[in-house]
């Protein structure tokens, strides 16, 4: 496993909920932070389609309090579809009744953390499309180096809920890091908690198949639909007008021409996860993965 290509951020919040599947309308946290989640932060901080992360450890620097909390939430969703018919005028607009009492306002109850601190470390690797001699992974880590040092970040990271805030910072080092924090949190009268070993038992991986990151995907720029359109047509030259027809509808019919690398959907993955001198272990290379409906990436 290469070890070279690791970075580490430190990240911490006031509140935090890294919400249970299996409990997904009264929201349950998870006791630490998922790799997922992990992930999320660090694409916020620095993506791009030629690489991706694979979450290595997470060192637990403040494990948190538990809260609960109850909160109004909306039980409706508006489709693109919809939006785009109240674009157009075609339709009247109908906007979701939030708020108490309101048609499609109701209450959830939140099992959630309080005062967290993580650090995440993950490998940094390269995608198919990283075709190019400039797409290389030192220019990548220098990237993610200079943004989380200086606070940059493409969108705001979030604890697991995008109401709940994540802030970072870049670190050299997560055991250095680890132990200076925890003489720093020792100075202030309120000392790291000690986790010498815990079972947090089968937790949420990713809601990807991590196995198919490595392919990429990104969205063509018009100009080079328009090649590939072109390139397409001048293939066609020399059939009949039937069959011509025919492959120009199949050809309008597929969206594939529209992006490079791989669409991937949604498929829940899950590790048994356990806390061992406050880290957690969840590099695939490390952990076994169990991945739902497992066809796809074979």
């Amino acid at each position: 496993m290469i070890k070279d290509n690791r970075i580490t951020l430190r990240v911490w919040g006031d509140f935090a909920c890294f919400t249970r599947p299996e409990m997904k309308v009264e929201r349950v946290s998870y006791p630490v932070i998922t790799p997922s989640a992990a992930r999320g932060i660090l694409e916020a901080v620095y993506w791009e389609p030629e690489m991706y992360y694979l979450i290595d450890t997470i060192h637990v620097v403040k494990r948190g309090v538990w809260f609960s909390t109850r909160r109004n939430e909306v039980t409706a969703v508006i489709s693109d579809k919809s939006a785009q018919s109240w674009m157009n005028g075609t339709v009247e607009v109908k906007p979701i009744q939030a708020g108490g009492g309101a048609a499609d306002g109701t209450q959830r109850n939140m099992l959630a953390l309080r005062d967290v601190e993580y650090l995440i470390t993950a490998e940094v690797k390269l995608t198919q499309l990283a075709d190019r001699a400039s797409c290389n992974i030192g220019k990548y880590l220098g990237q993610i180096k200079r943004r989380a040092s200086s606070g940059k970040c493409f969108h705001r990271p979030c604890m697991g809920v995008r109401e709940f805030d994540a802030f970072f910072d870049y670190e050299e080092d997560p055991v250095t890091a680890f132990d200076r924090r925890k003489e720093e949190l020792a100075a202030t009268g309120n000392p790291l908690s000690s986790i010498k070993y815990e079972p947090l038992g089968l937790m949420l991986y990713d809601v990807f198949d991590y196995r198919l990151f490595e392919k990429g995907f990104k969205w063509l720029t018009p100009e080079a639909i328009t090649a590939t359109r072109e390139q397409f047509e001048q293939s066609l030259s020399g059939l009949k007008k039937g069959e011509k027809t025919k492959r120009l509808q199949e050809y309008n019919a597929d969206p594939s021409h529209l992006f490079a690398g791989k669409k991937i959907t949604p498929r829940p993955s899950f590790f048994q996860a356990e806390i061992n001198n406050n880290i957690v272990r969840c590099h695939p290379d490390d952990t076994p993965v169990l991945i739902q409906d497992d066809t796809e990436g074979k």
